[in-house]
């Protein structure tokens, strides 16, 4: 019988293993917004060239100016994508697999990929997202067409709320890094009161 459950509880462990489908699915989706996010900047830039064109009527810089403008607020969009992805697949990996040795060890490895429990994991997709979001809205805002008054009530409303978003974001990353450092700041003042008694 405890060989059973020896064998049961092992199998069990190691499916975890099943997430490298997961982890290797996101990297894979990762690289190919990346690239499809190059490939975009490199025709956005051979059409750029064009611009200082003197030939160029009025007209037609402008246009192509509005378009450029937007299209670089499409690739940001599938640059902060493929971000997204990355730090999913390398959370889920460290979350269920193995810590990554490079990520912990190295003092020039970034922060934001070392992920050690699902808050953490949670709150750095939560930051990629809100960007994304706020990407999205000044590229359908550039595109908007104002035709009636409340077309810009509801404009400075959708900004105001994004702002609010960003605010209660920022100021609840804050109150936890005080959280965190309360409690290591008591210990050292506690600290010189036990050596006295």
């Amino acid at each position: 019988m405890k060989f059973l459950e020896s064998l049961f509880e092992g199998a069990l462990w190691n499916s975890r293993f099943i997430i490298l489908t997961a982890v290797l699915g996101s990297l894979l989706a990762s690289i190919a917004i990346f690239y499809m996010a190059t490939v975009d900047v490199v025709y956005l830039v051979q059409h750029v060239l064009h611009y200082a064109d003197s030939g160029m009527a009025a007209e037609a810089r402008k246009t192509l100016h509005d378009g450029t403008v937007s299209h670089i607020v499409e690739v940001v969009d599938g640059y902060l994508l493929a971000t997204v992805l990355l730090i999913f697949s390398l959370g889920l990996y460290e979350l269920f697999i193995s810590d990554i040795d490079q990520a912990h060890g190295s003092r020039a490895s970034s922060k934001i990929l070392v992920i050690r429990n699902l808050d953490d994991l949670k709150s750095r997709l939560a930051k990629v997202i809100l960007m994304i979001l706020i990407v999205t809205l000044f590229e359908e805002a550039l595109n908007m067409k104002l035709t009636a008054p409340i077309d810009l009530v509801y404009m400075g409303a959708s900004i105001a709320l994004i702002a609010l978003a960003l605010y209660f974001s920022h100021a609840a990353e804050h109150g936890i890094k005080e959280h965190e450092e309360k409690p290591e700041a008591a210990v050292e003042e506690g600290a010189p009161e036990q050596a006295a008694h």
